[in-house]
This record gives C-alpha cells, structure tokens and sequence, in this order.
C-alpha cells in the first residue's frame, strides 16, 4: 500500500507543474418546455452575481452561451414570460472541462401582468416531473461532496433520511426496512441488472464495488416509496440514473489513478457543426495493475474493469436517438476463508478441520437505444429497446486439515482431499422493448400512459455435497423464459400554482403463471405559500420474487422431485405517505415525512414452525415449498434539515425512526432482518477557494457522522445458563425460535474526505482522499460458529477503515 501511495504522489507532482493565468471556462446549454420537452426560444439566462450584467438569450433550438465565465462556483438565473422563473446553483467551474447543461422550465397557469422574481428554488426536487413525494434528485455537485462516498452512487443515497447499508463494507441500498433485492436500478429510463461486481443472485448490491462512475451522471432520482404510476416491479426504492451527454462542440478528456481504479474518459463531437456527441469511460482495477506489472504481490486481490458509454444522435426530421451502455467483469479467489470476512454459501467451515477456498467470477452488460420524436408542440413519443445481461459462476471448495509432525518435532497443518462443495452457475438475459406517449394538453394538465413487453431468459444450475459427502444435492437446474407485460397511465393536473395532482394506474400480467395485478396510485402537493408545503400519497405496488424460486426442485420421500412454486404469486404492498416542507430560505429547508407500507402475499416456507420468508434472503439460499400467506409492515417518521451549499458551507442533519416486521405461515409476528429501528446521519462541509499565489486552487473539506441500530440476526443455540449448546455432528448452531429478535450492538463510523484542486489553462487536476471509518470501529453485527475462536463464537463486524485516494486531471 505504501508503494502504491509513493507512486500516485509522485504522479501527482509531476503533472501539476506549469504555471496558471486568469481562468476563464464557458457555460452552455438547451432549455425546453418541462412537459412538452419543445425547445424554448427567447430565455434570458443571467449569471447571477455578476456586475456588470452577463447574459443572453436562447436561440430557436433552445441554446445558449456564456462565455468566458471565471473560474470558482456561479449561477444561473433562467426567466422567460409565462414560465416559472429559475435559479441553477453551485455550478462547479473548472478551466479543464466546460459546463454543459440540459435544462427544462414550467410553464405557469395563470398569465402574468408582470414577470414576478421567485425566491424559492426550490432544490432537490426529481428531475420526474410526475413525481411529486418520497423523492429527490441528486446531482453530480452533491455527489462528489459526501464523504464515504468513494465514487459510488450506491453509497451516496445511504446519506439520505431513511436510507442504510448492512456496515460491513457492501452498498446495499436498504431503504425503509425493505430488503436490498427490491431495490430497482434503471439507467437512461430503462430497467437494469444490478451494477456492481461480485454480485449474487439475489442483485441485492453486496459487493462494495460499483461499476458506475458518478462522473458519468447527470441528475438523476431516487424514491423510496409510493411510487409515481410509471414505475412498476418494485416494492423498496428506485434509482433513476441518468448519463451526461458527452461534449458536442469540444473534445475533452479525464484521467484517474486511484487505490481503488485507474480510467480514462473521453467525450467530443462527431463533427463539427452537428450537435450529436459520444461520451466513453473504461476503469480497470489500480491494483490488478499493479499485481500485473509485478510491482506488489498480492494475493486474492479483486480483480475487476468496467465500461459505460453514451452516443447521442439528433436528426432534423427523425427525432433524437441516444445509445447507452454499461458493462463489467469481475474475478476474485479466495484462500482459507474467514467467515468474519466473506460468508460463503454451503459453509461448513464452522468444523475445525474444514478450509474453504473461493472463486467468483461475474459479469453484466446493459445496453439500449432511446428514441424521442415530437408529434406536435404539445406531445411526443418516447421508445425504447434495451438488453440485459447478468452472470454469476460460483466454486467453493473444501479440504480437510491434518495436522503432523516434522522431523524437528513441530506439528505442521497440512490441507488435504480438496473438493468441490458448492457450485453455481447463472446466467440471465433480459429483452425489453417500450413505448410512452406523453401529452401536455395544457399549462393545467399532462397525461402519459406506456407500456412495456420484457422477456427474462433465465439459466441456473445449482449443486453442493450432500450430508455423507458422497454425492451432490442438486439445488436450482432450469432453462426457463419468463414473460411479462406491464402498461401504465398517469395524470398531471395543476389545480391552480400552489397545488398539483398526480395520479394513474400500473397494471402487471406475468406471462409465467397468467398472475396480473391492477395499481392504483394518486399523490399531492400544497405550496401553503412560498415557504411552507405539505404532500400526501398512496401506491399500491407489487413485486415479482427472485425467479431461481419459481423453479425450486424438492425431493419427495418416494424419490421424485416436484416442483411447488412455479404459481407463486407476486409480493404486494400498501403504501402511505404523508410529509411537511419548511423553506426557512433559499439554501435552508426542513422536509419531515411519516409512511406507511402495509405489506402482504409475502412468500414464506410452507410450514408453521417456519421462520422463513423471502423478504429477509441474502447469501442463505434457502429452497423450499413456498406460500403467500405471509404478511408484514413497515412504518416509520424521517426529518432533513438542509442546507445547501452556499458560501462555500453545507450541512445536512436527517434522523429516522421505523420498524419493519412481518409474520410467518402461523402468524407468528418478527422483526424483519434489516429493521434496525433507528438512523442518524451528520454531513457538513467546507470549501477554502482562490488559494495559492494565482488564486487557482480550492481545498474542499467534508465529514461524515452514522450512528444506526444494528441489524437483527439468529442467534447461536445456547442453554438456560447461556452457554453455548450447537451439535456440530448434527448440523445444529441457530436458534430459530428466537430469529431476529434483536441486534447484537449498535453501529456508528465517522468518516473524512479532502479534495485539492489545481486549475492550469488547459486542464483541471484534482487530488481526493477519503478515510472511510477513520476510527477503524469494528461493531459486531452477527454470529457464527467457529471452534477456533474464544468460546466458539466468531462475529462478522463492520467493514474497518479504509483509505482511497485518487487523482484526477481533466483536459
């Protein structure tokens, strides 16, 4: 590690030579109708602030450009005769890469004898205009601020109210109690696999490694409940990523070299004077590198590398097609697991003389072409074709320990009779082909409806040792396709400026086992006046479960397998939200929400005496005959108070309390694995500008503070006086009776990033680190079984500190 340090720095210094000049970057872009997405001619943009006045106008196509904009943070103040005036602020200007921006603006209801100025800019709110609760937007300035963040928009949203991950090193995304697995990704509109490496068939996140770059984003959402009606198999949260466009005057470029990646991207135009442009990024992992060049040898180091891109392509007359990507690939090996470490499934590790070995292999692509054409000046239509690809292939092996004698008379472990214990292999393929027509009929009201037509191409074979090691159990073998349809309608009406509606239907058909499912959803929203709101929904959403469940096999006594589960229905849920919003000012606001998620028709095993339900599955593949009989809720109130950047300072101070449970085939009501009853978040920040003989340098500051409840966990099987009473022999360790009952400890971590940040003429290099747990606490999470440890207990525990540094140059 030391080397690799030793090296960036040395990297670091010798760029960064050269001298500086007055700095100088231009900020440009397009803004249309928020409804009809028709460009807006005739926009006054202002930058704010500046004496005297910079400015223009947009031309016939919506652009604009202001040129020769000083290094350093500005704004942009929008204004346009009958549309809401706007405020775009905290943009980041860097002499290395200029600011592209894609805009929109409402029109107003009512028309105007005078052109009001607005205070309220209203912030975070989605870039969906048909979601108005549950949501936010993040952008690309907010991202590259959080500590902890490590350039993963998976660990970003984890700074939001309502929002935790399992602290031990993975970005699962659990929100509101529900499990990682019903989170649902979607990039550039379309649904996708879960993107990050080392996946497991679950795609509950769990890997630590993302393979999206958050300098790839443009602003994208995240909703954590009653959803709007266009967005459907889904019970948890969506996350709605959006691509930049690339460049489509200039070509530009950026370099990164850090402990966790090295990438380079590049974006430009195709040719001059056509505003169509590509935008293409590739990482490898730095210490793969470093292993391959034989600068350090490490052994069972992660070895992965990734690719995302996006082709923007306008015509005249045939509307404006866009194709994206993302893809990656992943290897790791593992010697002599560490159950503490890395939990693997059929372990059998817990027997003293037993040594498990690990290689994992995955990979996934997602790609697809968007088309956008206007109908009219009210109405477009939107489609899209994409394909998914996800592969997971699993080899666990197991050899025995045998202790000898040398002939020094020292007793030397030996590992011998190794063999393959668990085995997976799965592949899945995804085509989805959609069409949504949007219509905004007037500045009162918008209607879409859509409908989308998927094919999941499934393969899945799954295979451990039996119980007397003299064969293989054969867990998961199918070849199976799965087929579903979903439409959707949903309605926009603006009651007047202060308060809007937005409701519809999502309809579900599941080709599979003919099971439909019809949505209703309606939410609103109250500007009380210009500093208070208040906002209220309800959804009904559904959710299909894994598919590998579909297909579990199950040995019958006579011999023969069956197959139960091939009509399990979908997983269902009432969603209730209720919230307040305070605007003290333009960057300080207060948002308290309540929710309600009454779950039901939850897959649980089919026997009373079962703990188990799906909801609470991770790497414990569990195949059994499952019900809908299992119901649960999860309720819960959570506060933000926000400040947004502005004077080179932010904060954001958010808490919830909630609890999630559910109940078995008998009824028998338990807390759900990942009810961990209460979140506190602290992230404040601040930013020292115009440093250095030129002015040209900036020293960013930012911290983060997580106190949670732990998760809840089984419990090891102990007698009356609490001493520990498992039979290895027998395959006995957990108490089921008393399944998640409670958590082991709570969990809290402070974590520190910096950010030094040189502009040059030509290019923008900037030097990151982040110190992720920076006291190293290493707070039990669960238990397990291991003779080899003080009383037979081992624990899995929070993931330590870890520091990532990187350097990036952008030109």
């Amino acid at each position: 590690m030391k080397r690799i340090i030793t090296l960036l720095l040395f990297l670091i210094l010798l760029i960064t030579k050269g001298f500086s000049q007055d700095l100088t970057q231009t900020i440009r872009g397009t803004i249309t109708d928020q409804d009809s997405k028709i460009p807006l001619a005739g926009v006054t943009v202002i930058l704010a602030n500046s004496d005297p006045i910079i400015g223009v106008s947009t031309d016939i196509n919506g652009r604009f450009k202001l040129d020769r904009i000083p290094i350093g943070r500005a704004a942009i103040k929008l204004s346009y005769i009958g549309y809401e005036n706007k405020t775009i602020s905290n943009l980041v200007i860097n002499s290395g890469k200029e600011v592209v921006l894609d805009l929109t603006m409402l029109e107003t209801i009512e028309e105007m004898n005078e052109i009001v100025l607005s205070t309220n800019q209203k912030r975070g709110r989605p870039v969906n205009d048909m979601a108005i609760i549950s949501s936010r937007s993040i952008s690309l300035e907010e991202s590259s601020r959080f500590a902890s963040g490590f350039n993963d928009p998976s660990r970003i949203v984890s700074s939001y109210s309502g929002v935790a991950t399992t602290q031990d090193g993975s970005n699962d995304i659990i929100v509101r109690g529900n499990s990682p697995k019903y989170v649902q990704w979607r990039l550039e509109g379309v649904p996708i696999t879960n993107p990050n490496h080392f996946s497991d068939q679950n795609a509950g996140g769990g890997s630590g490694v993302s393979s999206l770059n958050n300098n790839l984003l443009a602003t994208s959402d995240f909703y954590t409940g009653a959803f709007s009606p266009e967005y459907g198999n889904v019970l948890s949260g969506v996350y709605d990523l959006k691509l930049r466009s690339g460049n489509n005057e200039q070509f530009e470029s950026t370099f990164g070299f850090g402990i966790l990646g090295t990438d380079f991207t590049i974006e430009g135009p195709f040719k001059k004077g056509y505003t169509g442009s590509y935008l293409l990024n590739y990482r490898y992992s730095t210490i793969s590198i470093i292993d391959d060049l034989g600068l350090v040898d490490v052994g069972g180091i992660p070895k992965y590398q990734d690719l995302t891109f996006k082709v923007v392509l306008p015509t005249k007359r045939a509307g404006h097609f866009s194709i994206f990507g993302l893809g990656g690939y992943s290897k790791l090996s593992l010697e002599d697991i560490k159950r503490s470490i890395w939990q693997t499934p059929g372990d059998r590790s817990y027997l003293g003389d037993i040594v498990e070995d690990m290689d994992k292999e995955s990979h996934l692509f997602n790609t697809g072409i968007n088309h956008m054409i206007n109908l009219n000046k009210n109405s477009f239509i939107r489609t899209s074709l994409s394909f998914s690809s996800e592969g997971i292939d699993d080899h666990v092996f197991e050899s025995s320990v045998v202790e000898t004698t040398n002939d020094l008379g020292q007793t030397v472990s030996d590992t011998i009779n190794k063999m393959l214990n668990y085995r997976n292999s799965l592949d899945k393929l995804i085509y989805r082909g959609s069409i949504k027509y949007d219509n905004k009929i007037n500045s009162r009201n918008k209607i879409q409806f859509g409908i989308t037509y998927s094919i999941f191409d499934y393969k899945n074979q799954q295979s451990q040792l039996n119980k007397t090691l003299d064969g293989r159990t054969i867990l998961v073998d199918f070849d199976e396709t799965v087929n579903t349809i979903r439409n959707f309608v949903s309605w926009k009406h603006r009651f007047n400026e202060d308060i809007t509606m937005i409701t519809g239907l999502q309809q579900v058909n599941i080709l599979l086992n003919n099971k439909h499912t019809l949505e209703p959803r309606i939410a609103l929203n109250w500007d009380i006046n210009s500093t208070n709101s208040i906002h209220m929904g309800y959804g009904k959403h559904s959710k299909m479960e894994s598919v590998h469940h579909y297909f579990t096999k199950i040995r019958l006594e006579n011999g023969e397998f069956i197959e139960p589960n091939k009509d399990l229905d979908v997983l269902k849920a009432h969603h209730y939200v209720i919230g307040f919003k305070k605007q003290f000012s333009n960057t300080l606001k207060l948002n308290i929400e309540a929710y309600y998620q009454d779950l039901y028709n939850l897959p649980v095993e089919n026997d009373a005496n079962s703990h188990f339900s799906t909801i609470n599955e991770g790497l414990d593949y569990k195949y059994v005959d499952l019900v809908n009989k299992g119901t649960g809720e999860n309720y819960g109130v959570e506060l933000t108070l926000e400040r947004f950047f502005s004077n080179n300072i932010y904060y954001m101070i958010n808490g919830s309390l909630f609890n999630s449970k559910y109940t078995n085939l008998a009824g028998v009501e338990r807390n759900t694995l990942f009810n961990g009853n209460y979140i506190f978040n602290l992230l404040c920040g601040k930013e020292f500008t115009k440093l250095g003989q030129k002015k040209n340098q900036t020293l960013s500051l930012n911290l983060k503070l997580y106190y949670g409840g732990g998760q809840k966990y089984i419990p090891l099987l102990r007698d009356a006086q609490g001493e520990l009473a498992v039979n290895p022999e027998k395959g006995d360790f957990w108490d089921y009776d008393k399944a998640y009952d409670n958590s082991i400890e709570d969990n809290y971590q402070l974590s520190l990033s910096m950010s030094y940040k040189f502009n040059r003429s030509k290019a923008t290099h900037e030097i990151f680190i982040n110190f992720d747990n920076l006291t190293n606490t290493k707070g039990r999470l669960s238990e397990f079984y291991d003779e080899n440890e003080p009383n037979s207990v081992g624990y899995t525990t929070q993931f330590g500190f870890f520091p990532n540094l990187m350097y990036r140059v952008y030109f």
